[in-house]
């Protein structure tokens, strides 16, 4: 199949290929962190859950056309490597995060993704079934691409850009430009156009870190709360005790809202970057 790939579709979709597997492997030291802790940090399971299923699609729509290898070896890579960071993440996560997140696998992973199969085969034949497929992929993957105006939003409301890591942004602004240009080439217009979207969007982001990345990245505790609400949409539940402090107890009540600070940096960094790690699927 590989053969019959002009030698510029073939380059494209090599590229695209190495691109996205360093895009997939963005989250490893968030998850080296987490099997270090033995704990998930309160970050979240949503942004890789969804990247499972994108990348799910995309392969089953890759399996439906001839000649697209380079969709199917992109895109199994990415179902084998977010497969083990949501193994990683039930294994570490408290109870009510770990029901969620296998919820939410039975609904849309398994659910949702059978049910497009099955609707696929026995309602639609051969081209039809190509193309509604391809739709659903390209819709799935616009509302993907549109996910990180939430993380844009915090770069502006807190003037500070250590939530938006730049290179990972670089990444997948160029997984978007090679992924577009090979949707061209081959004339696939379900793999161009939602492409052509993430090169906008990862511009923008780009845009944003030149404007503020000379910015002082101190964040108060107000900006720090909303940006957190802005990004992290499950919140685990948690019991806190008020008691009233003493003389001896406020420097250590001092360094806890510190530390729980940094929790919350740590928390934002790593949905961020499994947000923005769920758009280097095609």
């Amino acid at each position: 199949m590989v053969s019959t790939h002009s030698p510029l579709v073939f380059m494209f979709g090599i590229l695209g290929n190495i691109i996205s597997f360093v895009v997939f492997l963005a989250p490893i030291p968030t998850f080296i962190r987490v099997c270090e802790k033995k704990s998930t940090e309160g970050f979240q399971s949503v942004p890789y859950v969804v990247a499972l299923f994108s990348a799910m699609l995309w392969l089953y729509y890759a399996t439906l056309k001839s000649n697209e290898i380079l969709l199917i070896t992109a895109n199994t890579a990415g179902c084998v490597v977010e497969t083990i960071y949501i193994a990683i993440y039930i294994a570490f996560a408290p109870k009510q995060a770990r029901i969620f997140t296998l919820r939410l696998l039975i609904l849309m992973n398994f659910g949702g993704f059978c049910s497009i199969l099955l609707l696929s085969h026995f309602l639609a034949q051969s081209e039809t079934r190509v193309r509604v497929l391809g739709w659903v992929c390209a819709a799935f993957s616009v509302s993907v691409f549109a996910a990180p105006l939430s993380i844009m939003r915090v770069v502006i409301r807190t003037k500070s850009v250590e939530f938006m890591p730049f290179y990972l942004s670089l990444f997948l602004t160029l997984s978007s430009i090679i992924w577009h240009l090979y949707g061209v080439l081959q004339k696939d217009l379900y793999v161009a156009l939602p492409n052509m979207l993430g090169f906008i969007f990862g511009v923008l982001q780009m845009v944003l870190y030149m404007i503020y990345k000379n910015y002082k990245t101190v964040i108060d505790d107000e900006k720090l709360s909303e940006s957190k609400a802005d990004i992290v949409n499950l919140s685990m539940s948690e019991t806190k005790v008020c008691s009233q402090p003493n003389s001896d107890e406020e420097g250590s009540d001092t360094q806890n809202e510190h530390e729980q600070k940094d929790q919350d940096v740590k928390t934002m960094e790593a949905s961020n970057q499994g947000q923005l790690s769920v758009k280097c699927e095609v």
